[in-house]
């Protein structure tokens, strides 16, 4: 026999339909506000957002900054303290919604974090419907689904009794102004959609799939709306002619100024009309060169030529920005520094690099851009206009040994700086054990030694070992030497190599098919490295019976470690294992990534 319900609680749900139907009036409310605490607190707990919304929005006194309800003397301080009760129940009712997202964020109010992910959800399920070839309606119109209307507390019989938010312009309406982050698709971005989020605040904003006259129209309109707030702005898999580059930076001009708000600029995946111009779009040059706020600008995945990375580059030199994050990966850049080292080489370094020239650059990423050696030879000249750089990723080029050389000089000389180089990534850069030797030999030897050094998937086999180990010994917290071909012989080198106490963080020794004797170097890579969080040691052939080695020196460790990836090793397929296996997986640190059981498309060794 069912339990049967309380008197507070009857009366507790009345309130509450009471709310999310709408009937509560002017003679509810105020007395819904000075119920006692406890009561007020079941309350809050219990109502969906429409209602939440209609309680909290009407509530007086809500800056959380007033004074008036302090209490000095002690007392409840009631009316001021019940503004945070708010937020935690708007923190639960996202959690309840959205699970898997609530821990990995840290909003500074969770009200507008629910209506924000709310209208985003909306404007997803409309577009949608809106890319049906044979939609021809308006957006506004369209009607949400009952899942999401559910999800807020609203039920399709409230419609004569209340607002009605079965249509989308309904929530723009209500809900536009939480609206912090957007992500918009091509059908989204009409001259309609501007009217729908007039009320909006935007401060970043991605948008998807644009390549019609009427995208960019209404997409320049919105942004003109959000001029003074806007400061991050994303375009993915667009296709722009010179002309829209032209009206979408006209676009973001503060009125009566010439300049922009932007912080961060992103053309990522978009294909442009002109890749190889003559000249910069006037719009596009006069945006890298008036924005003061600029910090982060990425051209990336868009195959563009060396003229365009060269003439956007030199409008860099001469910009008035603090520019720190320069994003130009996976284009076609062969060449295009050629011009700069010329201008070196004829006693122009002098007029470069002073008062200018990216002084403010602390990330270059040059990833998969088709550079040989001589282009690394350019790049050299090219870096010294950078002296605060930290971070340098230019794998996925062919730079070879030669190219590796011709940058060694910068790197001792950068370490002198007061902003240390600290952050070098040359992944699969077709670099042989000579090359990276005596990089590292050089490496070993700094002011300042690196941080991060990647030269993971370059085949150097294992008589590598004897630099790495030696490098293993300076200071560096994060090694990526994954698929370079260690082998046993040279897993053997590094244990041999550790003699004292290291300051790894985190090590990548995947797919360098190392058997046993990658066990044993785990084993005395974590007594060894009492800072150790994180180790990737798939797919290296280590037979089963190896786990007992690195188990025994997981229990011995007084370590951080957190993450030790072990897959494709076979080690959870031996059932005397079992427990040895189940006490580090249970346990809260470390954690053992392992495959559960073998699939027939499962990679395997060093397969990507």
């Amino acid at each position: 026999m069912e339990k049967a319900p309380s008197l507070t609680s009857l009366c507790l749900e009345t309130i509450r339909n009471e709310l999310i139907c709408g009937f509560a009036g002017d003679d509810l409310l105020p007395v819904l506000y000075e119920l006692p605490s406890d009561l007020f607190d079941m309350l809050v707990a219990r109502l969906p957002p429409l209602a939440l919304q209609k309680l909290q929005m009407a509530m007086p006194f809500m800056d959380p900054n007033d004074n008036e309800y302090a209490d000095p003397d002690g007392g409840s301080g009631r009316k001021r303290g019940r503004y945070w009760n708010f937020d935690t129940a708007w923190r639960n009712l996202f959690k309840c919604r959205w699970p898997k997202v609530v821990d990995k964020i840290q909003p500074y109010d969770w009200q507008q974090m629910y209506w924000e992910a709310h209208l985003q959800t909306c404007l997803d399920n409309a577009a949608e419907i809106a890319l049906i070839p044979n939609f021809n309606g308006c957006i506004g119109e369209l009607e949400i689904s009952d899942s999401a209307l559910k999800s807020i507390g609203y039920e399709s019989y409230m419609k004569s009794s209340t607002f009605d938010f079965s249509k989308l312009s309904s929530h723009c309406q209500q809900f536009g102004c939480y609206a912090r982050c957007l992500r918009l698709q091509s059908v989204l971005c009409g001259t309609e959609s501007s009217q729908l989020l007039r009320n909006s605040k935007l401060q970043s904003l991605v948008v998807m799939w644009i390549r019609s006259r009427e995208h960019i129209d209404g997409l320049c309109k919105l942004l003109n709306q959000n001029c003074e707030s806007l400061a991050s702005l994303e375009f993915i898999h667009c296709k722009l002619s010179p002309a829209s580059i032209d009206k979408i930076c006209g676009s973001l001009l503060i009125k009566g100024l010439q300049t922009h708000w932007i912080q961060n600029f992103s053309i990522n995946t978009v294909s442009f009309l002109e890749k190889n111009p003559v000249s910069l779009p006037p719009g596009l040059k006069s945006f890298l060169s008036s924005g003061r706020s600029l910090n982060s600008l990425k051209f990336a995945y868009n195959y563009l030529g060396r003229n365009f990375a060269k003439l956007v580059f030199n409008t860099l030199l001469d910009a008035s920005s603090c520019l720190t994050v320069l994003d130009l990966s996976e284009n076609n850049l062969g060449g295009w520094l050629s011009d700069f080292s010329r201008r070196f080489s004829r006693g122009a370094s002098t007029s470069l690099g002073v008062g200018m020239s990216l002084p403010s650059l602390r990330v270059l990423n040059l990833r998969g851009n088709n550079l040989d050696k001589d282009d690394a030879d350019d790049l050299r000249y090219a870096l010294v206009c950078m002296p605060k750089l930290e971070v340098l990723d230019i794998s996925e080029n062919p730079i070879e040994d030669d190219g590796i050389r011709n940058l060694i000089p910068y790197f001792v000389q950068a370490s002198e700086n007061s902003y240390p180089f600290a952050d070098l990534n040359l992944e699969n850069c077709e670099l042989s054990c000579d090359g990276v030797t005596q990089l590292i030999n050089t490496l070993s030897t700094l002011k300042k030694p690196l941080k991060s050094l990647s030269v993971a998937d370059n085949v150097l086999g294992g008589h590598v070992a004897a630099a790495l180990g030696k490098y293993l010994s300076t200071s560096i917290r994060v090694l990526n030497i994954s698929g370079i071909g260690l082998d046993s012989s040279g897993f053997e080198d590094l244990q041999q190599s550790i003699t004292d106490e290291l300051k790894l963080v985190e090590i990548n020794i995947s797919k360098n098919r190392g058997g046993i004797e990658t066990a044993k170097f785990l084993s005395k890579l974590i007594l060894s490295a009492p800072e150790l969080v994180s180790v990737n040691a798939a797919y290296n052939f280590m037979p089963a019976h190896s786990s007992f080695v690195v188990f025994s020196a997981l229990k011995a460790a007084k370590g951080n470690l957190e993450v030790l990836d072990v897959r494709g090793n076979s080690w959870d397929h031996d059932p005397s294992h079992k427990s040895l296996l189940d006490k580090f997986q249970d346990a809260q640190k470390p954690i053992l990534i392992l495959q559960s059981s073998p699939r027939k498309d499962e990679p395997y060794d060093d397969d990507p």
